[in-house]
C-alpha cells in the first residue's frame, strides 16, 4: 500500500540491491538448515523432476493460453501478448525458497535445489521457449546467470550452513533478529518493482493486463498445488509437498522477464506484463505463506 500511495519510499531500492537482499533470505535458510536437509532433497528425485516439469512445461503453456488470450479475446496489442509469454519462459524466483521456508521449513532445501536447476538451464531452456512461443530468439548471458546462482544462493546457503555448523551460538545470538530483519528485506522485494513500475500499473491496458496476470500466476499455484497431490498422493508429507510445487509453479524470476524485455524487445508494450507479474507474483505468494502458515502450525 505504501508503495502505491508514495513511491518514493520504496524507489531507492533499486534492481542492484535485488542479489544481495535475496542472498540475505537465502543466508537465513542456511543458519536454520544443515548439510543433512539438503542430502534429503536430492534423495528426491520425482519431486525434483515434478518442479522442473511444473516450471519449464507446465507454466509455458498457460503463459501461451493467456497470452493468445490478451489478444484474441481482449483485443490487446501484440506485445502484451508476447510479454506474458516471455513471463511464463523463465526461471523460477529464489522468493519461493523462502516462502516454502516460511511455510513448511523441512522442504526449503528441496525448493532451492529446484530453483537452482531451473536457474542454471534457463541460459539454454528460455531462450528456446521464448523461440517457439514467441517467435523470437534470446540471447542469454551465461557467464551472468552462473554468477547470479553463486551470488545469491550457493555462497549464502554454505556461509549459514557453515556458521551452524561451527559455530552454533553465534547462530543462536542472530537466530531472532533473522524473522524481522526477512520480513523487512521481503517488503523491499516487493514493494520496490510497485512503486518503480507504478507507470505501467496505471497504464491504458493496465487493470486488464492486472486481470489476467493475477489470473496466470493463481492458475500456475493451482495447476503446482492440485497436479502435485495427485502425482504424489501416497508420500508422507504430500500437502507440505504441494504447498513446494504450488510455490514453485507460481512464482518466477519476473525480473529477469523484465530485464528481458528491456534489453531485446524494441516495443516497450512488452515489458508491461513482466513489470506487472514481479509485483502480483511476490503478493500472491505471500498471501499464501500468511494462509498455509497458520494451516501448519
Amino acid at each position: 500500500m505504501l508503495a502505491l500511495v508514495f513511491p518514493p519510499s520504496f524507489t531507492w531500492f533499486t534492481a542492484r540491491y535485488y542479489a544481495p537482499a535475496l542472498g540475505f533470505l537465502m543466508f537465513a535458510v542456511g543458519v536454520n538448515s544443515s548439510e543433512k536437509d539438503f542430502i534429503e532433497a536430492f534423495k528426491r528425485p520425482a519431486a525434483i523432476f515434478a518442479g522442473y516439469v511444473g516450471q519449464f512445461v507446465v507454466k509455458p503453456i498457460l503463459g501461451y493460453i493467456f497470452g493468445t488470450i490478451s489478444v484474441s479475446v481482449f483485443g490487446l496489442p501484440t506485445p502484451i501478448g508476447a510479454g506474458i509469454m516471455l513471463v511464463s519462459c523463465v526461471s523460477g524466483a529464489q522468493l519461493s525458497n523462502y516462502a516454502t521456508f516460511l511455510t513448511d521449513p523441512p522442504l526449503a532445501p528441496l525448493s532451492i535445489v529446484m530453483t537452482s536447476l531451473s536457474t542454471a538451464t534457463a541460459v539454454f531452456v528460455t531462450p528456446l521457449l521464448s523461440l517457439l512461443l514467441i517467435g523470437k530468439r534470446l540471447p542469454v548471458d551465461v557467464k551472468g546467470m552462473v554468477s547470479s546462482i553463486l551470488q545469491i544462493v550457493v555462497v549464502p546457503i554454505a556461509a549459514g550452513l557453515l556458521l551452524n555448523r561451527f559455530f552454533p551460538r553465534i547462530c543462536n545470538a542472530i537466530r531472532p533478529f533473522l524473522p524481522p530483519l526477512s520480513v523487512l528485506v521481503t517488503a523491499c522485494c516487493v514493494g520496490a518493482p510497485l512503486a518503480i513500475n507504478i507507470e505501467s500499473v496505471m497504464s491504458p491496458f493496465g487493470l486488464t493486463i492486472l486481470l489476467l496476470i493475477i489470473t496466470f500466476h493463481l492458475s500456475a499455484f493451482v495447476a503446482g498445488y492440485v497436479v502435485t497431490g495427485l502425482a504424489f498422493a501416497e508420500a508422507h508429507d504430500v500437502k507440505a509437498l504441494q504447498r513446494t510445487l504450488s510455490y514453485e509453479t507460481g512464482m518466477q524470476s519476473s525480473l529477469l522477464a523484465l530485464a528481458l524485455a528491456n534489453r531485446f524487445f524494441q516495443d516497450p508494450l512488452v515489458s508491461v506484463p513482466p513489470a506487472i507479474s514481479t509485483v502480483i507474483m511476490s503478493l500472491m505468494g505471500f498471501f499464501l505463506v500468511m494462509l498455509w502458515a497458520k494451516k501448519s502450525e
